[in-house]
C-alpha cells in the first residue's frame, strides 16, 4: 500500500511522515476556566508505522488526535496529512480530505443498524459516489475474518465483529492514515486483542499508518512507538514498547493515575 507523506528533515536525514505537526496550541474556556490543552506541540508520525498516544486523564492526548485528524481546530500551529496543510482548508475541503484520505476507528462502533456489515464497510465509497475495488474489499474482509458475516446486520454481530467491520471500513479507501480513538475501549480482552492484532498487521504487512489514542498499556504494546503526553506537552516516547515499560513510564508522569496490569488468567 502506498501512503501519502511529508518529507521531514531532522539531524541531516530525511524521514517520511504520514502526519506532521508544528507548534500546536489549543485552549478551551475563558478567563479563570481557561485550560491549555496543547502547548506548542511539535511531532511527526512516520508513514507505515503504528503509533500510540498516551498520558494521564487531561494530558491532551485526545485533543491532539482530534486536531491531527482535522476534527477540531487549532489556535495556532500547522498540521500536514500526506503533504497537505489542513489547518488552512475550507470546511468543504477538509470534509473531502477526511472522507478520501483519513480512516477512523472509534470506541463506539459507529455502524448504521439497518445496513448489513458489507453495506457498513462500503458506506464511505457509496457516499462519495466512488467505485468499489472488489479485489481489495475481498482482501480486507478476508483478512479480518468477516467473509461469512457480510450479510449480517450489527445486532447479529458480536462487539469484536462490529469493531472489525469498523476497521475494514477504515481500511477500504486506502487512507493516508487511520486514527483510532480508544478503539478497544468497549471490547473484552480477547476481542480487543483481535482488533489490535489486525491493526498491527495492517501496518506491518500493508504499510498502513496508524495513530491511536489509548489509556491501556496492553493496547499500546501493539504499537511500534508510544508517544507520552502530560499537561498539553510531549514528555517522551517509547520504541518497541511492552505493557510493563508503558505502565512504568506512565507511573513516572502521574503515579496516582496508573493502575497495575491485570493478572494473567
Amino acid at each position: 500500500m502506498t501512503t501519502g507523506s511529508t518529507q521531514i528533515q531532522q539531524h541531516g536525514t530525511t524521514r517520511s511522515a504520514a502526519v506532521a505537526a508544528q507548534g500546536l496550541h489549543k485552549t478551551y474556556g475563558r478567563a479563570e476556566t481557561q485550560v491549555a490543552a496543547l502547548r506548542g506541540v511539535d511531532i511527526d508520525f512516520d508513514a507505515g508505522k503504528f503509533t500510540a498516544i498516551m498520558g494521564p486523564s487531561g494530558s491532551g492526548k485526545s485533543t491532539l488526535m482530534h486536531c491531527l485528524a482535522g476534527l477540531d481546530s487549532v489556535d495556532a500551529g500547522s498540521v500536514r496529512i500526506g503533504g497537505t496543510e489542513i489547518t488552512t482548508l475550507s470546511d468543504k475541503a477538509l470534509t473531502m480530505l477526511r472522507r478520501d484520505r483519513v480512516g477512523f476507528v472509534f470506541q463506539a462502533f459507529n455502524r448504521v443498524p439497518t445496513l448489513t456489515a458489507e453495506q457498513n464497510i462500503t458506506l464511505p465509497v457509496s457516499l462519495a459516489g466512488g467505485r468499489l475495488d472488489r479485489e481489495w474489499f475481498a482482501s480486507v474482509t478476508t483478512s479480518l475474518g468477516l467473509t461469512d458475516r457480510l450479510k449480517h446486520r450489527p445486532h447479529q454481530l458480536s462487539g469484536g465483529q462490529q469493531q472489525r467491520v469498523a476497521v475494514a471500513r477504515a481500511l477500504l479507501t486506502r487512507p493516508d492514515v487511520i486514527f483510532g480513538d480508544e478503539p478497544t475501549g468497549n471490547l473484552d480482552s480477547r476481542a480487543g486483542a483481535e482488533v489490535l492484532g489486525m491493526l498491527r498487521r495492517s501496518s506491518r504487512e500493508e504499510g498502513q499508518s496508524i495513530i491511536m489514542v489509548t489509556h491501556d498499556p496492553i493496547a499500546a504494546s501493539y504499537a511500534d512507538r508510544v508517544v507520552l503526553m502530560n499537561d498539553g506537552e510531549l514528555v517522551g516516547e517509547l520504541l518497541e514498547p511492552t505493557a510493563e515499560s508503558v505502565l512504568a513510564a506512565l507511573a513516572k508522569l502521574r503515579p496516582d493515575a496508573c493502575s497495575p496490569l491485570p493478572s494473567p488468567s
